[in-house]
């Protein structure tokens, strides 16, 4: 059995591209909020010399430049299109692999690996991005990888199970793992939140009995709650538990169809419902894409 399943050169790289851009925007977002709650602190009436309040205002200025800059490099655009792009690679690796369509089993293997070479081809001419944002060392790497030909070369009783393995178990299990992460982060910030508002709605009521006090937090803490529900709206922790635990539970009626497969034709058949069944979060990167 193959000991390790490496994907072609051109995945590692949309994959980092994806990875760095998703730092990069989380980055950014985050710095602008704690700026954000930097002015409001800021703001209060600590000091007594008017010109310590250009303190806030500076604070304003570089929140206001770093969403400038986020708005014109858009990072979470490269986030969207690099996953999109590395999710459509992994998908079709797989087919080509498992002899899936369109890439299924021929006498001429010379002949597959040209297909999958020249869909190689055309992923990266659709997607010029990736040239500039590719190092050096990943250019240098193999696109069909030695692991994809020994995985392609096993017998079908062998490619069945190494698929059911490798595959639909272990996709099976990451997704039941991140749709009960998003769940529980979803719970949590909404407490969070929750604990945030009602400090200031309480603090809000005690300034009533003394006015004049000038240091009440409200407006920081207010902006600790905005800034909460911005971040949760950003990282769609619903909308991806619900979305993760769906493709879980299909994926685990999916798998009960493997220990029927009997043929080749019947094998490819499958691979091709399990990928599109993957595909559903490589469906959801596209339409993030454009809408970014």
């Amino acid at each position: 059995m193959i000991p390790q399943f490496e994907f072609p050169a051109l995945y590692a790289t949309a994959n980092r591209i994806s990875n760095n851009s998703q730092f990069f925007f989380l980055l950014l977002v985050r710095a602008e909020y704690l700026l954000l709650f930097g002015a409001a602190v800021a703001s209060m009436n600590f000091y007594v010399a008017p010109i310590y309040f250009i303190i806030p205002a500076v604070l304003l200025i570089c929140s206001l430049v770093i969403l400038v800059v986020r708005s014109l490099s858009k990072p979470e655009q490269q986030w969207y299109q690099g996953r999109a792009l590395a999710e459509s690679i992994k998908t079709s690796c797989w087919k080509y692999c498992m002899r899936g369509e369109p890439f299924g089993d021929s006498d001429s293997l010379p002949k597959r690996r040209a297909e999958f070479r020249q869909y190689l081809v055309e992923i990266l001419h659709a997607n010029k991005f990736i040239g500039d944002r590719t190092p050096a060392d990943d250019s240098a790497g193999d696109q069909i990888t030695t692991s994809m030909e020994n995985a392609r070369t096993l017998s079908l009783e062998e490619r069945i199970k190494y698929y059911d393995t490798r595959r639909i178990r272990e996709q099976r299990l990451w997704y039941a793992k991140r749709a009960s992460a998003n769940k529980k982060a979803s719970k949590y910030w909404v407490a969070v939140g929750v604990i945030a508002y009602g400090i200031a709605i309480v603090l809000s009521l005690l300034r009533i009995t003394k006015p004049d006090f000038p240091f009440w937090p409200i407006e920081p803490i207010i902006v600790v709650a905005s800034s909460i529900l911005g971040w949760a709206q950003i990282k769609k922790f619903n909308e991806l538990a619900s979305s993760y635990a769906l493709t879980a539970h299909e994926i685990g009626i999916l798998q009960a169809k493997i220990i029927e497969i009997k043929t080749e034709n019947e094998f490819s058949q499958f691979v091709i419902e399990a990928e599109q069944a993957f595909s559903r979060e490589h469906t959801q990167w596209v339409a993030r894409q454009h809408q970014a």
